[in-house]
């Protein structure tokens, strides 16, 4: 199967064929989600939370993201492998974060970036475009903005802000992004928004009228327990696998049990004669 591009997104749209994209954040979760077939797979700043243990995504570096992009890259053989731009790595101005998303491009091995904000980030978003780096849009709730937004709050019930919302999306497309992530945007404002533009959304807490949906990974396989976001849907509980299986592995190496004749080596006994009186 060949590698997932931009150009395939776009005609999963014009098919009406739904997306799924999911997170990842090393190669071997990367590995796992390409045998599954998911075209796209988001290395995302969430790895601040369920990764590093950040109390928000604000704290994740450039070099957080590399570090984490480059081993999902290896993993990854067929799935569209995107790479957050992580806070204030591209708001200062379109030099700076072109530099940054060529970073992640050259460097981590990703195929596109994903940045967050509507109109404010159009012209950013085009001058990334034009140098050849797809860009994948954010708007709604855009985590790294949090401490301005007030907390994790559902955007654009207003009239004003979802007629803003919808501007975003367009001045992003019309920008050059390939596909805007909607998150935590009410159901009927993100299937408005969905049937305007002619680029995929993708949603998260956006319902399900958007083109395709994206889940944190730790959170729809129960592996993050801190919370449950409102939005995410549990198809596992790995921490209570996971939990259950350390359990009985330390209860077996206390009495004995592990390892056994099976997971040990043997050699010749003759050899060990003597083996006493070595000093």
């Amino acid at each position: 199967m060949p590698k997932v591009t931009v150009r395939d997104v776009a005609e999963m749209k014009a098919r009406g064929e739904k997306i799924p994209m999911i997170t990842a954040y090393d190669y071997t979760t990367a590995k796992v989600v390409d045998q599954a077939g998911i075209p796209l797979l988001l290395v995302g700043d969430s790895l601040g939370m369920v990764v590093l243990g950040y109390e928000s995504t604000v704290s994740v570096t450039m070099e957080d993201m590399l570090h984490h992009v480059k081993a999902v890259a290896r993993g990854a053989k067929n799935a569209m492998v995107i790479a957050d731009l992580p806070f204030m790595t591209y708001h200062l101005d379109s030099t700076q974060a072109l530099s940054n998303a060529g970073r992640l491009i050259q460097e981590g091995g990703a195929s596109s970036v994903k940045l967050e904000g509507g109109q404010r980030m159009a012209e950013t978003t085009r001058r990334i475009v034009e140098c050849g780096i797809p860009v994948m849009g954010h708007i709604g709730l855009t985590p790294q903005s949090v401490n301005g937004l007030g907390g994790y709050r559902v955007q654009g019930r207003g009239r004003e802000e979802a007629e803003q919302l919808l501007k975003d999306a367009l001045a992003l497309e019309q920008a050059g992004a390939y596909a805007v992530v909607l998150e935590m945007v009410p159901a009927p404002l993100a299937c408005v928004i969905s049937q305007r533009l002619t680029i995929p959304t993708i949603g998260i807490g956006a319902g399900a009228g958007c083109d395709g949906q994206v889940q944190v990974i730790h959170d729809m396989l129960g592996l993050f327990t801190d919370f449950v976001p409102k939005h995410a849907r549990r198809y596992a509980h790995l921490a209570d696998v996971m939990t259950d299986a350390l359990t009985r592995y330390a209860q077996e190496v206390r009495d004995g049990s592990f390892p056994s004749a099976k997971e040990s080596f043997k050699m010749d006994q003759a050899l060990l004669e003597g083996m006493a009186s070595v000093t």
